[in-house]
């Protein structure tokens, strides 16, 4: 079982980023134009080496969408939680991060097909679960009127 990190720690030891990062609890909250920098920070600093992106998914808060993303290091057996906030509802968008980690590649495509995030930079974001030309993104809240 990997070692949960101390997202207060972290942030502390993003030094240049601390204005675009903070803790809530065990997890870091990233502002969504440092996202990119604080993730290839977190990947190639020897003291983080989170090597592996296990999971990237969204929540719906009808104002906003949080996007969450579970790093682990390999190396150091520790993982963290790192959240971005997008306001508004039509044509949010985050950064893509497949140029941090391959493994972004097709599950930035599922939460684009399914939750309507935009992934910037994206090398080919097109749905994955739903076919091109599918009304809408069904797992957001307000889908055929949820």
């Amino acid at each position: 079982m990997t070692r949960a990190l101390n997202a207060t720690d972290v942030a502390g030891r993003l030094e240049g980023a601390a204005e675009a990062v903070s803790a809530d609890g065990n997890e870091l909250r990233v502002a969504p134009e440092s996202l990119v920098d604080v993730c290839r920070r977190l990947k190639e600093e020897p003291e983080f080496a989170m090597d592996f992106l296990s999971s990237i998914t969204a929540v719906d808060y009808m104002d906003s969408f949080e996007v969450v993303y579970h790093l682990t290091s390999l190396t150091h057996n520790h993982s963290l939680v790192l959240k971005t906030t997008l306001r508004g509802r039509d044509g949010v968008e985050a950064p893509s991060l497949t140029g941090v980690w391959q493994a972004a590649d097709l599950q930035e495509r599922e939460v684009w097909d399914l939750m309507g995030v935009r992934f910037t930079g994206h090398p080919n974001l097109k749905r994955v679960l739903t076919w091109e030309g599918f009304p809408g993104h069904p797992l957001r809240k307000d889908h055929l009127g949820g």
